[in-house]
């Protein structure tokens, strides 16, 4: 994974409604929460800033971050993220502690690549449809990925892409497709633009009609 994220944080005593907006307002820091692992959840603050500046990189949710929290350094993956519903500025986050040798499971996304080389766009004049835009993965906290991507160059017109057919990392499983076979789910297809197959099937409509129209006169 290219990118590094190091958060600094700080534990709290105070909890409530009250509390969380005076850390907000009058202290420009948000309130959260770690937990997992052998250790107590522990109720912690961050600075506002530099939190809204990490949230701004995709990778950020889907990776292993560090947390320096009074002074120690601990691993951790951004769990659970709250949102202020009218403005969108973070207002609560949940971080779960990660160890090496225990797998985890994660939302990652799913990146589609070559999309206006695709074969049923370029040269069948089909277009993307995209059913999912992310996927749950489960592997040790090393092999983590960033995002999961499926090349479009060689996609033909109404070929659909399934989960299993996504090339995944060492170590990295799909977690739809440990449920069994019927999970696997259709992530992408190329399809023809929808006006042009309702066009091309009231045409053939008409064919068929006006055959039917000739034959009533002969």
């Amino acid at each position: 994974m290219s990118n590094e994220f190091e958060l600094t944080a700080e534990s709290r005593s105070d909890t409530g409604k009250g509390a969380s907006r005076r850390l907000r307002r009058l202290q420009g820091r948000i309130p959260g929460i770690i937990y997992g692992g052998d250790a107590e959840p522990q109720m912690i603050t961050l600075e506002s800033r530099e939190l809204k500046k990490a949230l701004e990189t995709e990778a950020f949710y889907s990776h292993i971050l560090t947390l320096k929290l009074d002074g120690k350094t601990q691993q951790a993956v951004l769990r659970d993220l709250q949102r202020d519903p009218a403005r969108g500025f973070p207002i609560h986050a949940d971080f779960m502690r990660v160890d090496a040798t225990h797998k985890i499971t994660m939302v990652v996304p799913v990146h589609f690549s070559n999309e206006e080389a695709c074969i049923g766009v370029k040269k069948q004049g089909g277009e993307i449809h995209r059913n999912i835009s992310e996927v749950e993965v489960i592997c040790l906290p090393k092999d983590l990925p960033e995002y999961l991507e499926v090349d479009m160059i060689a996609v033909e017109l109404d070929q659909v892409i399934h989960l299993s057919e996504i090339k995944l990392p060492a170590g990295v499983e799909i977690v739809e497709l440990t449920h069994g076979e019927d999970h696997d789910q259709p992530v992408v297809a190329v399809h023809k633009p929808k006006v042009r197959a309702e066009e091309e099937d009231g045409e053939e409509g008409g064919e068929e009609a006006a055959g039917e129209d000739k034959a009533g006169e002969e």
